[in-house]
């Protein structure tokens, strides 16, 4: 997919001709556009491409913060050990960046259908998408430009950096306007990657992303929360895997997704599940296993070999621990306890090759998909919001609880054509009904409840490669429980990063608002400050 190159200037064209009747004709760009002319669905289609394809911005960070992924990958020192390496920097300003822009694009489609009857369905989706982009903004970063943000053409280019807690209940409004506004009977976007222009389906995500949003406030205002999972609810929420937000990912920008980005070759050599992970999964038999995992060929080259698909038998899956390295010393993973041994004779050694990777078919494929929200995460939080003994409909968390599961587990089917239909998916899918009655939510206590839903939130995202989401509900939940890696030199005192610092030219491009929102953070513009709602 070709980046789209929008509002192309006019250009004179420099002849040496007299006086003409034809002068404006002749000096004007027939390839040029302009707003009355422009479609203003491909704003649309280039702000899901933009939010879907995050690529090393979740991968180095929070894969590797939530425990999903671990690396021995010097340039994972960011994520896995919490050590700055030098695009630690570079990295952190990603999400801030990236996020903006995707946002600005919807904005502007805002801008050119604003009061086009024609146009309201794409104007009300440029909203939903705006909220999108904004919430994950805050969530990373806490208070960020938001009542100001995007309003250059209104003279605001140094935008005030409005607090979180007043960002969520604005965000919470606009979504509900937006869904509200939206009409099945009027046309639908004719450029949409994610719905294909269903309308019906748009209300469906708008109300899905109403309650993720809502159940982000369960620790800082339970009230505001429980109101608006409420409305989603009776809004009308996802229902089935076929409500699943996806952006199809582009072949030809291999680090512009997070699949794409595990293709690079010592990402690829070295990146692998975790040992958490691993574990958690194996403890329950989990039919996923042989789904998502695979140990490469013996020797280094076939550990490289990005064509030859790995063994995927349960058996040999083996999580690689987080916090370790291939630098000799005492963290060298060959140091580790349980270290399984190295694959490979002689110079053709993989010291990570017994390790388990995400299986290089389903996973790395860069004309795959990256999911955006998906049905199973929409009935997990759906199951909490019953725990929590809210008035979200008769269905019992329990339920709740199974279709999420079951959901998590035929999603992995919508990667790509291979996985859809892939063997070892389809034995997990069938296997699902088996799996739940031998791990029935535990209903003994509040606490118990809430700690196995947020497991499964926690598989769900990670095996969605959503980590942004993975990390987000981490810190929203507390669970899983997980043991934070102590490196030396690291930038979060031995402690799982909560939040990333500001996009570092903030301090010199917009430094008195910088300054202000740098004020408000407990411990200032560090790894280890909170956003409102982590508490």
């Amino acid at each position: 997919m070709k980046k789209l190159f929008i509002y192309i200037g006019l250009t004179a064209l420099l002849f040496p001709i007299g006086c003409t009747s034809d002068f404006e004709k002749i000096n004007t760009d027939p390839n040029a556009t302009s707003a009355e002319v422009f479609n203003p669905n491909y704003l649309l289609s280039q702000s899901q491409f933009d939010y879907g394809n995050t690529g090393y911005s979740q991968l180095l960070y929070q894969s590797m913060w939530t425990q999903s992924l671990a690396s021995t990958f010097s340039y994972y020192g960011n994520g896995d050990k919490y050590v700055a390496s030098g695009s630690a920097l570079a990295y952190q300003g990603r999400i801030f960046g990236e996020n903006y822009r995707s946002a600005s694009l919807a904005v502007e489609m805002q801008n050119l259908t604003k009061d086009k009857p024609a146009f309201s369905n794409l104007y009300n989706v440029g909203t939903i998408m705006k909220v999108l982009n904004i919430a994950h903004i805050t969530d990373c970063y806490g208070d960020v430009p938001y009542t100001e943000a995007l309003r250059a053409k209104d003279a605001i280019t140094l935008p005030k950096y409005d607090t979180q807690q007043t960002i969520y209940p604005g965000m919470l409004a606009e979504l509900e306007t937006a869904i509200k506004n939206l009409d099945v009977n009027k046309a639908g976007p004719t450029a949409d990657l994610m719905y294909a222009g269903d309308v019906a389906k748009w209300k469906k995500f708008g109300y899905s992303l109403m309650l993720r949003l809502a159940m982000r406030m369960t620790k800082v205002d339970e009230a505001a929360a429980k109101s608006w999972a409420e409305k989603a609810v009776a809004g009308g929420v996802f229902t089935s895997i076929a409500d699943n937000a996806k952006v199809l990912t582009d072949n030809s920008t291999q680090g512009n997704n997070t699949t794409g980005a595990l293709r690079v070759g010592d990402d690829y050599r070295e990146v692998r599940w975790s040992k958490t992970f691993i574990d958690y999964l194996k403890a329950t038999n989990d039919p996923r296993i042989a789904a998502i995992a695979e140990v490469s060929q013996p020797g280094l080259a076939n550990n490289s070999n990005q064509d030859l698909a790995g063994d995927n038998t349960v058996s040999v899956q083996i999580g690689l621990p987080n916090g370790y390295d291939l630098n000799g010393g005492a963290t060298d993973i060959s140091k580790h306890p349980q270290y399984p041994g190295a694959s490979g004779t002689g110079n053709d050694v993989a010291k990570v090759g017994k390790y388990s990777r995400p299986r290089t078919a389903i996973f790395l494929d860069r004309s795959g998909v990256n999911f955006v929200l998906t049905y199973a995460e929409t009935e997990l939080l759906l199951a909490e919001a019953k725990v929590r003994g809210w008035n979200v409909g008769a269905t019992s968390a329990s339920e709740h609880y199974n279709n999420g599961v079951a959901a998590a587990i035929a999603s992995l089917a919508q990667f790509n054509s291979t996985a859809a239909s892939d063997a070892a998916i389809k034995a997990a899918v069938a296997a699902t009904p088996a799996f739940l009655a031998a791990n029935p939510l535990n209903t003994s206590s509040t606490t118990a409840s809430l700690k196995q839903i947020n497991e499964q939130i926690w598989v769900t995202t990670s095996t969605t490669f959503n980590f942004i989401e993975t990390w987000s509900n981490w810190r929203r939940s507390g669970y899983p429980v997980l043991t934070p890696v102590v490196f030396a030199n690291n930038f979060s005192n031995g402690t799982i990063p909560r939040r990333i610092p500001y996009k570092v030219e903030e301090a010199s491009t917009n430094p008195v608002n910088y300054a202000a929102a740098v004020a408000r953070l407990s411990g200032g513009d560090t790894f280890t400050g909170r956003v409102w709602w982590d508490k």
